[in-house]
């Protein structure tokens, strides 16, 4: 009977074991994600990346979410192109007028570059941006709105749309998947990284940090 009742206790304390592993890992990947209540903005713009994006920034736009569609990036080795282009293509493609599509083919080497070319395309006066809606994948958008919020500054609002999980190839259960722990422990490196350079570096160290710009 004791034998018996140390093994029911022991599966016990497994099971809550497991469920609380399992709660630390949901919250680690979830603190990444920004989903906001969007209301419609100005500008949505699709960081460079796979088509899902774009298609989900088009659909979101065909919602009345925005008034113009803003794509960046120049050469994407993940859909093998330009990727303002292939963007803006695949707009006029499924609906989207021209003259509601905006783009800046140059090429980025990271999520703040892409902020970066949107303060600039607005300060072209080309668009007066005052709200914007920013789409990328799940996990990506922490350190996305830290960019756009430092690039930006708090005149205007930004809101995160992250691309439903069921168009997405990473999963919320993030640490049963390879690309998804691929994709999320990267981010937290970056995260990292964007802090040191933009906001704490100086002088050589700095100059060495802008030499790993990638993503």
């Amino acid at each position: 009977m004791k034998r018996q009742a140390v093994a029911a206790a022991a599966i016990l304390l497994g099971v809550v074991l497991a469920a609380t592993h399992e709660r630390l890992l949901l919250a680690v990947g979830d603190f990444l994600v920004i989903r906001d209540n969007l209301h419609p903005a100005d500008v949505i713009h699709v960081l460079s990346g796979p088509d899902y994006r774009t298609d989900y920034a088009i659909e979101l736009y065909h919602q009345g979410y925005g008034e113009h569609i803003f794509y960046t990036g120049g050469w994407c080795p993940v859909i093998q192109g330009n990727h303002a282009e292939r963007g803006r293509q695949r707009a006029l493609d499924q609906g989207v007028p021209d003259h509601a599509i905006a783009i800046d083919g140059s090429q980025v080497t990271s999520t703040y570059s892409e902020a970066v070319r949107l303060r600039d395309f607005a300060a072209q006066g080309r668009a007066d941006i005052r709200s914007l809606i920013v789409v990328s994948d799940a996990h990506h958008l922490r350190r996305a709105r830290w960019a756009y919020r430092q690039v930006l500054g708090e005149g205007v609002e930004i809101q995160m749309a992250p691309v439903p999980s069921e168009r997405s190839p990473y999963q919320r259960r993030w640490w049963t998947d390879a690309p998804s722990r691929q994709f999320v422990w990267g981010e937290y490196r970056k995260l990292i990284y964007y802090y040191l350079r933009y906001r704490y570096s100086r002088g050589l160290f700095k100059q060495w940090l802008v030499s790993l710009d990638t993503e």
